[in-house]
């Protein structure tokens, strides 16, 4: 029998969660693939002279959850998961993915915040002299962990700099330069192994955001030979089985702005008509199966 595991947050109830681990039970029972959805914490995971996984009798897992610590046992218990632990890491962490892809694509200025490891410690003038002479204004301020566009700040002053600075002090963050070409603009496009399957352009009209979970709009987009090529390149670089990668369009051509391991597929299903579900259900199967 065929039996495949797809893991969730174990703290999430978010609709578009819900829906993504549906319908890719639904796409691989289509599959003659059995499959279970987990919360991640449903069985035991420990550390005794080895890795004791409860998670036993699956062919392979589709980890929908951001865990790290999980993800790395799953692996060495021997579990193949889509993505892979590493890929996860570095595309939870923003300023990681950033690094990750310097020399390979194209993106907007990118500047890490000091880490800091005191609460009552306050920002470095200095460095921010730094970051607002090479970056200018308006900026982008990013939390390194967050989806959803949640996390994502705009600096168009120093004063709006230096309250932000000090707001995040204790919160791994970074600085962007404002592409103001696509300013409530960007392109989704979901990329499964390597293959550009679906994008939408998403618009805001009152945020500098485009997400759609804070009111941008999707419409179905047509991925051209550049975007292709970029996404082919970020999913080869990162490792990746499956992602969503958000560009920008700035005035020399596009920009990565961010690179999802989990990105939720509900709303590209509904605006381009694409089943990804089916996309993805598919790739897995054909990697774990043959």
């Amino acid at each position: 029998m065929k039996r495949a595991l797809v893991i969730t947050n174990a703290y999430s109830s978010l609709a578009s969660a819900v829906y993504q681990s549906a319908r890719l039970k639904e796409e691989f029972s289509k599959l003659g693939v059995q499959t279970d959805v987990l919360k991640n914490g449903g069985r035991p995971l420990a550390v005794n002279g080895g890795v004791e996984c409860g998670y036993g009798g699956y062919d392979f897992c589709v980890y929908l959850d951001k865990d790290k610590y999980a993800a790395r046992m799953l692996e060495s218990s021997g579990m193949r998961l889509f993505n892979r632990a590493a890929a996860i890491e570095v595309c939870d962490d923003k300023m990681l993915t950033h690094i990750a892809l310097a020399g390979a694509v194209a993106m907007p200025e990118t500047l890490p915040s000091t880490l800091c490891y005191t609460p009552d410690s306050v920002p470095d003038a200095a460095y921010l002299d730094g970051v607002e002479k090479r970056l200018g204004y308006p900026l982008v301020v990013k939390e390194s962990y967050g989806s959803l566009g949640r996390g994502v700040y705009r600096a168009d002053d120093r004063a709006s700099l230096d309250a932000l600075a000090g707001r995040l002090i204790g919160t791994p963050h970074l600085y962007q330069k404002f592409i103001s070409e696509s300013a409530g603009r960007d392109v989704r496009v979901i990329v499964i192994g390597g293959e550009c399957v679906a994008a939408m352009e998403r618009r805001s009209e009152c945020d500098f955001r485009s997400n759609i979970e804070l009111g941008g709009k999707g419409s179905p987009h047509t991925a051209d030979a550049e975007m292709r090529h970029i996404c082919g390149a970020i999913s080869e670089k990162l490792n990746l089985d499956y992602c969503g990668v958000d560009l920008l369009e700035g005035k020399d051509g596009y920009l990565v702005c961010e690179v999802n391991s989990n990105a939720f597929f509900g709303g590209i299903e509904k605006v381009t008509g694409v089943n990804v579900a089916r996309e993805y259900a598919r790739y897995a199967c054909g990697k774990i199966y043959g």
